[in-house]
């Protein structure tokens, strides 16, 4: 999905004054800063939908709480500095400087880049209890939180690199939310 065709849709949906729900969520701005909290509407599709915008590798594990297998995912080892965001909605979720290696084949964050932007849930398939995370706005499998984690948070976002896309910390003005003046 381009993150372009997303933005636009975004507009489209506060120019049109959609009954959509609305959250608070932190986003950036023109100049790549991170700001907020905002207004954001809640994105909400069917499966024939997201299906179109979406790899099949990327809905199995977004949409249908798929898990890609370990040390597979294109992110696990990126160094570079930048955001990860939402393959389905560009929302910003973990920052380069939260990364960390935990050896368990997935990229691997101590805290989100927003407390507002990433969401949790229950979850207790494969009969253990486990905490999932999601993302805030359009409700995207991205992994499970673990208490296992690194200081200063003692916490382990183990993620899917179908679920995320980066950007690179020299663009993240492309990242900026239409909602956001400047």
């Amino acid at each position: 999905m381009s993150e372009g065709s997303f933005a636009s849709e975004v507009r489209f949906a506060r120019a049109s004054g959609s009954d959509e729900k609305q959250m608070k969520v932190k986003v950036f701005n023109r100049k790549g800063q991170l700001v907020g909290t905002i207004d954001s509407p809640k994105v909400v599709r069917t499966d024939a939908e997201w299906r179109k915008l979406l790899t099949p590798e990327q809905f199995v594990v977004a949409r249908a709480k798929g898990t890609e297998r370990p040390f597979c995912g294109t992110l696990l080892d990126n160094k570079r500095n930048g955001v990860y965001s939402c393959i389905c909605c560009s929302l910003p979720l973990f920052t380069s400087s939260s990364k960390f290696h935990s050896g368990t084949g997935w990229p691997s964050f101590f805290k989100p880049i927003a407390d507002e932007n990433v969401a949790t849930a229950s979850d207790t398939t494969h009969g253990i209890n486990r905490t999932e995370i999601l993302c805030a706005r359009c409700d995207a499998h991205l992994g499970h939180v673990f208490e296992d984690g690194p200081r200063p948070t003692g916490l382990r976002y183990c993620v899917n690199s179908e679920s995320l896309i980066f950007t690179d910390e020299t663009d993240l003005a492309k990242l900026a939310d239409s909602a956001v003046e400047n």
